[in-house]
Parts: C-alpha cells; sequence; structure tokens
C-alpha cells in the first residue's frame, strides 16, 4: 500500500540522516502518536445531518451547522448524470500536524527524519518592537476516514483515495517569507492596518458566540487574528493550542488560494467540488487529536472560535508542542 511505502520511505531518511544529524537535531525530541481512527474522532461532529435545509439528525451536539442548499431535489449532469436527494453532513477529511520542528511529524506517531537539508528549526522569537513571534511547520495528510469505514456509502459523495501526505511546508519557500507569500496573495497589503484587524474582533464574537465565523470578513481568523500573511508566523501568541490553531486555519487558507482545496459547501457544489481560490471559513470544523484527543461539546470547533472554554488540559508542556489536528469540512452533496 502507498501509506505503507511512504512509512518505510520515512524511516529509510531517518537512518539515512542521522550520521549527518546536527547536534541540536539529534536532542530534539518528536512527539505524538497514531491517530485511532474508531475513538480519536468526535464522531457526533458529523451532524447535523440535512436533506436540502431539514436536519433530519443532529446528534448529541450543540453545533452549528452551515447554511445548506434550500431545495431537498437535486439534479446533476456529472461526473455522473442522476437526479437525488440533497443531503449535507460534515466528513473527516484531512488530518494536519502543526509543529516547531522540521520533519516531525505527530499524527505518525512523532515519527522524526533528519535527511540533512539544513530547513531550520520554527521557534518563539522577538520582532525588534519586542512584539513576540512563533513560527510552525504544517503537513497535509489525505484521509477520508468516512470511505474507509464505509460509513455513508454513496459512492458519488465519497472521496475514495487512499491516505497519502499531500503537503509539507518544508518544501515551500513561500511558507518561511511573508514578502514571498505575497506572490499568491498580494491583497495583504490591503489588511495590514488597524482598522482591518480591528474588524477581526467581530469576527471573534460572531465565531465565539454564534458558531459561525463572518464570511465576509475574509482575511479574519476571528479570536486568533488574521489569515494573512499565509505563512508560518504568526504574532502575538499566547499558547501552543491557540498559535498552531492559527497556523492551521492559515495554511488551508493558503491551500485554497494555491487550488489544492475546493469548495464542496453550497449549491454550487452539489453535483462536484468547484475551484475556490478564497476559503469559504464556514466549511471547516477542526478538532485536536495529538496530544490529547478533543471531544467534547467544545470539539470541532468553527474558525477563529476561541480556544479558552476546552485548552485547559489539552496540550502537554513540553518545550515546542507538537500539535495534530482533524480537519472536518462541510458536504453538500446530490446523492443517488
Amino acid at each position: 500500500m502507498r501509506w505503507v511505502a511512504l512509512l518505510t520511505l520515512f524511516v529509510s531518511l531517518a537512518f539515512a540522516g542521522a550520521a549527518t544529524a546536527s547536534p541540536a537535531d539529534a536532542l530534539r525530541v518528536c512527539t505524538g502518536r497514531f491517530v485511532n481512527p474508531i475513538t480519536a474522532p468526535c464522531w457526533d461532529c458529523i451532524f447535523p445531518l440535512t436533506i436540502g435545509s431539514v436536519p433530519i439528525w443532529r446528534g448529541k451536539g450543540v453545533r452549528i451547522d452551515a447554511p445548506n442548499p434550500p431545495s431537498p431535489i437535486c439534479a446533476c449532469g456529472t461526473p455522473i448524470p442522476r437526479v437525488g436527494l440533497t443531503i449535507g453532513y460534515w466528513e473527516p477529511s484531512r488530518l494536519m500536524d502543526v509543529t516547531q520542528k522540521p520533519f516531525c511529524f505527530p499524527n505518525l506517531g512523532g515519527l522524526s527524519i533528519s535527511p540533512g537539508f539544513g530547513y531550520a528549526g520554527k521557534s518563539e522569537y522577538r520582532q525588534e518592537s519586542g512584539a513576540a513571534r512563533t513560527a510552525y511547520h504544517a503537513h497535509y495528510y489525505v484521509y477520508p476516514l468516512l470511505a474507509w469505514l464505509q460509513i455513508l456509502t454513496d459512492f458519488v459523495c465519497m472521496e475514495s483515495s487512499g491516505f497519502d501526505i499531500a503537503y509539507m511546508t518544508e518544501f515551500d519557500p513561500l511558507w518561511n517569507s511573508d514578502e514571498l507569500s505575497a506572490i499568491i496573495n498580494p491583497e495583504v497589503f490591503l489588511f495590514a492596518n488597524p482598522i482591518a484587524q480591528l474588524a477581526c474582533s467581530a469576527d471573534c464574537v460572531a465565531a465565539t458566540t454564534v458558531g459561525r465565523p463572518i464570511q465576509k470578513l475574509f482575511w479574519c481568523a476571528g479570536c486568533q487574528g488574521s489569515l494573512y500573511p499565509m505563512t508560518g508566523q504568526v504574532a502575538g501568541d499566547y499558547g501552543p493550542l491557540t498559535g498552531s490553531l492559527h497556523v492551521a486555519e492559515k495554511f488551508q487558507a493558503k491551500l485554497h488560494r494555491e487550488l489544492l482545496a475546493w469548495g464542496t459547501r453550497g449549491s454550487l457544489s452539489l453535483c462536484q467540488p468547484i475551484p475556490q481560490p478564497t476559503m469559504d471559513k464556514l466549511q471547516y470544523r477542526f478538532q485536536l487529536v495529538t496530544p490529547v484527543a478533543h471531544k467534547n461539546l467544545f470539539s470541532c470547533t468553527a474558525i477563529g472560535k476561541s480556544t479558552v472554554p476546552y485548552e485547559h488540559l489539552k496540550v502537554i508542556p513540553v518545550k515546542g508542542e507538537d500539535i495534530g489536528y482533524l480537519v472536518w469540512k462541510k458536504r453538500n452533496c446530490c446523492a443517488l
């Protein structure tokens, strides 16, 4: 299987790089665990399950759903001509590592490789102004869990790919430079002012109290700050959970800008995913799975929601905490 080959490659690189690793590399410790696909996900996050705009199963939680297409009947010409029902649900589709250590894979059991490329580790530092900044690397895994477990098994709606590592920021020069990242998000200069940043406070309130971030404030990540620049640098980091969640949100926005992530919510995406260069903030929820799986009423939080209600005892206090997220994606589909 492909994921077995990938793991074999990583282990080989780890041993091959050990001879050339610097003393600093040898001393770093990558923490993590393999995600249990049965016990780690908060399965109640799949709800509400809807037909059209009507919820047919809400689950046990009080999570606010994203808006759904109003009509319960749909018709598609591609990829398979069909007339069906407009269903809506939340799908655990991706895993994401967020770590300060290059080539550290928290969601692969804390696997760490040292290929000798000389990529610097991320860390906390201070700007000339004295403000604290922290920087992270991120990894993105294809993880179509519902298809693997054959849950909601309409083959038209399910992603059928296998496990894969889709993206590693260690190989991306745009991720490590605020200036270079402007190549893919030149509008960053429009939001680098106090007025635009102050508007994010309204997004924070909406995401935390109502459970729906304000889509028109597309440059905001609510209580975490701004989605710009789309790099691993975060300012005003008040803790590893807040900082890593901020990076996860920025990384997801970057994938959309690069057309590596597409839109799956709303009437336009009923037949197939659509290109979406500006991320739909209502389309994603993030669940902490490493180091401590987060499974309660506050799990699978909306983009921009405050971490204060649930961050207690969720992060083990070790230097350079390595954190893993399960990315839940809203899916509207014309099911047979």
